[in-house]
């Protein structure tokens, strides 16, 4: 129990002590989230979920380690539900084998075939672009495309964050997916020739650096902008996000990477009916519309509009490719990062 505790953190839906959550795991009307997405994210999503059910949600934030975690606790894990914020988090929790196969037909109806497992381990909730941050003050084009970051034309002016963050290596999956290993090798190369520095920082830290005249452009997903626009603490970060326009690349051929926001049913779920009760919500209309608005992120299901924030950034066509193919390229995407050393930054 120690170590549960030590990876505890605060829960704005619902604080409760590592204690607390072992005893109620077997009580009626309770379902245990064990989360990478930050719980005061979820927190009116969770709330309207217990307003229309009358079931309770205990939250469990891990930062890292999540699958890790449920796989120690092995039979009397109390985790009913895992919700992830990549496809490499969510297909490592079905590699750990920590997730169980659901055949659901209301989740199914709502949920894209290409934005979950074949086999039903995983199911994407919400997806996020993968987008470039463009100065408004420097950069004229309005279109671009990934295979467009390799151009010399950009020598000196691409930042990004690491290489090997899970956002990244996503990207570099798709990338893999549609022109092979050996063609992504050389245009990772050009993209490493290009950059004004080192990767370091987030996807925030990005927009910084466009905002100070570091560099021209950089990669980031689509909700921090809506982050940085809203961000009344560090309302320094309003002038960021005004500093920047954001491009979907590829949108006149294949369209723009996704990724998602993930669910799962954890493999030894105590509260099994009420998991699927809160599953099915997140794939429903209101689920779906609530958890975009929060997030800054586009529901998944068909027919349910993002937010005004997110539409403002312009129509987002999203590439086909099912999330589950772009997946098996992961290793081979962290690979390359490393043969082309991508993180050691330009040549100087």
């Amino acid at each position: 129990m120690k170590s549960f505790k030590k990876l505890l953190k605060l829960s704005i839906a619902a604080p409760f002590a590592a204690t607390l959550l072992a005893t109620s795991a077997m009580a009626d009307g309770v379902v245990n989230i064990y989360s990478y997405r930050q719980p005061e994210l979820i927190k009116p999503l969770l709330d309207a979920f217990t307003a229309d059910s009358g079931i309770k949600t205990n939250v469990l934030f891990l930062d890292k380690g999540l699958e890790e975690k449920i796989a120690e606790e092995g039979a009397n894990s109390p985790a009913d539900v895992i919700l992830t914020v990549d496809i490499g988090r969510i297909q490592a929790a079905e590699d750990k084998g920590v997730t169980q196969a659901l055949a659901n037909e209301a989740i199914n109806k709502d949920i894209p075939s290409q934005y979950r497992d074949p086999e039903g381990n995983w199911f994407g909730v919400t997806t996020r672009a993968r987008v470039i941050y463009a100065s408004k003050e420097r950069v004229t084009q309005d279109a671009i495309t990934y295979e467009e970051l390799a151009d010399p034309k950009w020598k000196g002016k691409i930042c990004t964050r690491s290489g090997q963050h899970v956002y990244t290596i996503g990207l570099i999956a798709s990338m893999i997916a549609h022109h092979g290993p050996e063609k992504t090798e050389e245009w990772l190369k050009g993209v490493k020739n290009n950059l004004a520095r080192k990767p370091d920082g987030g996807d925030r830290e990005q927009a910084k650096a466009i905002f100070a005249g570091e560099c021209d452009i950089a990669l980031g997903n689509t909700y921090y902008v809506g982050q940085m626009q809203t961000n009344e603490k560090n309302p320094e970060q309003k002038d960021w996000a005004a500093a920047i326009k954001v491009l979907f690349p590829n949108a006149d051929d294949r369209g723009t990477h996704v990724n998602i926001s993930g669910m799962a049913l954890a493999k030894n779920s105590p509260n099994k009916e009420n998991a699927v009760k809160l599953m099915e919500f997140l794939a429903s209309d209101k689920g779906q519309m609530l958890y975009g608005e929060q997030v800054f992120e586009y529901p998944v299901e068909p027919g349910i509009k993002p937010s005004d924030i997110v539409q403002a950034w312009g129509t987002l066509k999203p590439d086909p490719l099912p999330l589950a193919d772009i997946a098996k390229n992961r290793k081979t995407a962290s690979e390359l990062v490393d043969k082309v050393a991508f993180d050691e930054g330009p040549a100087t």
